[in-house]
């Protein structure tokens, strides 16, 4: 299974939590999209452990089979219509969320996140963590 990491399963790995660490290591690939990596140096940044963050961050994405899902042109077609979709169905969710659900549907990866409000996204394949 490929795995694409929403923002609070990174973190939640970094503390150590034990599911978040054996769904990762039991994955083919992982997959971090671009739109985390901006989530995670906005944190780093606001954060007083800046340059220990960024060196774990750098590290973990040196890790085999891992990989950054950048914004394509399929991914912004995809994030338009989440977005239209979202709205009609009076469901919105937080506009990074959508990019990162768009990136989860065009590579085929299950997404890993704590976050319950990805579930009104129809036939997004999540992994959820407590």
């Amino acid at each position: 299974m490929d795995i694409c990491l929403d923002t609070n399963a990174y973190s939640a790995l970094m503390r150590g939590h034990e599911e978040v660490k054996d769904l990762l290591e039991r994955a083919d690939s992982l997959i971090m999209p671009a739109i985390v990596l901006g989530e995670l140096h906005a944190g780093f940044a606001a954060g007083s452990r800046s340059t220990e963050n960024i060196q774990r961050l750098q590290a973990f994405l040196k890790t085999p089979g891992t990989r950054v899902a950048d914004i394509t042109q399929k991914t912004a077609e995809r994030y338009g219509k989440l977005v239209r979709q979202l709205k009609l169905q009076g469901t919105p969710i937080p506009t990074n969320d959508i990019w990162i659900a768009a990136v989860s549907f065009d590579t085929g990866a299950t997404l890993l996140t704590s976050d319950v409000h990805f579930s009104v996204i129809p036939m997004l394949e999540t992994a959820r963590i407590e």
